[in-house]
C-alpha cells in the first residue's frame, strides 16, 4: 500500500469518527463590553470543573480615572484576587468544581460611569467527556505516519489560532481605550481654547477702551 493510499484510508476513517471523538484539549474564550454606572456593583458567574483554567482579563475602556475595583471568589467564597483603582488586570487561577464569582466594583466613583471589556479564556474544560478516539481507528496499523502526531499538529494550530484571536481582541480594547482618551483630551483642549479666546477678547476691549480714556480732553470748553 502507497503512502498516499494510506493517508486516504487515514482521513477516511477520521471522518467517520463521531463528534467529540477527537483528544483535542477543549478551548473556551469569550469577551464582553458594558457599562458600569456611577455607584454600582456588577458581578458575573462562571460554572467550572475540577482540573481546568480560569483566565479573566479586563481594561477600563472610558471613564474618570479609568479605574475599577476588581474581585474574583472561588465557589467556598475566598476572595482569590482583589484589586484596588485599577485600569486593567490579568489574572489565571486552577479551578475546582463549581461557580467562580467576579465583580466590578464602582462604588467609590459618585459622578463618572465606566466602560469595561473582559474576556474570559476557559482551558481544559472538557477533557473528562471526551471519549478515546483510538477504538474507532481500525487498519492503521501499516501506516507511516501515526495518528498523535497529526492530533498533536492540529492541536498546535488550534491554539495558536485562539492566541491570534485573544491578541486581536485585546488590540481592539487598546485601540478603544486610546480613542476614548484622545476624544477627551481633544474636547478638554477646544473647552479652553474658547475660553483662553474669551478673555482674550475681553482684555482687548479693556485696553481699547482705557486708551481711548487717556486720550480723551476732559476739559470743559467755556462759551
Amino acid at each position: 500500500m502507497g503512502t498516499a493510499s494510506r493517508l486516504l484510508l487515514l482521513l477516511h476513517n477520521l471522518l467517520l469518527l463521531p463528534p467529540g471523538a477527537f483528544g483535542f484539549a477543549p478551548s473556551l474564550d469569550s469577551d464582553f463590553t458594558f457599562t458600569l454606572p456611577a455607584g454600582r456593583k456588577e458581578c458575573f458567574f462562571q460554572p467550572m470543573r475540577h482540573g481546568a483554567s480560569l483566565e479573566v482579563e479586563y481594561q477600563v475602556l472610558d471613564g474618570a480615572g479609568l479605574d475599577v475595583d476588581f474581585y474574583l471568589e472561588s465557589p467556598k467564597g475566598e476572595i482569590l484576587v482583589f484589586h484596588q483603582r485599577k485600569s486593567d488586570g490579568v489574572h489565571t487561577v486552577e479551578t475546582e468544581d463549581g461557580d467562580y464569582m467576579f465583580c466590578f466594583d464602582n462604588t467609590f466613583s459618585t459622578i463618572s460611569e465606566k466602560v469595561i471589556f473582559f474576556e474570559l479564556i476557559l482551558d481544559n474544560m472538557g477533557e473528562g467527556e471526551q471519549e478515546d478516539w483510538k477504538k474507532y481507528i481500525t487498519g492503521t496499523d501499516l501506516l507511516d505516519m501515526k495518528l498523535e502526531d497529526i492530533l498533536e499538529s492540529i492541536n498546535n494550530v488550534k491554539a495558536r489560532l485562539s492566541k491570534s484571536l485573544q491578541i486581536q481582541t485585546l488590540l481592539r480594547a487598546f485601540e478603544a481605550r486610546d480613542r476614548n482618551i484622545q476624544e477627551s483630551n481633544f474636547d478638554t483642549v477646544n473647552f479652553w481654547s474658547m475660553v483662553n479666546l474669551g478673555i482674550m477678547v475681553v482684555v482687548s476691549a479693556v485696553q481699547v477702551y482705557m486708551l481711548k480714556s487717556l486720550f480723551e480732553d476732559k476739559r470743559k470748553s467755556r462759551t
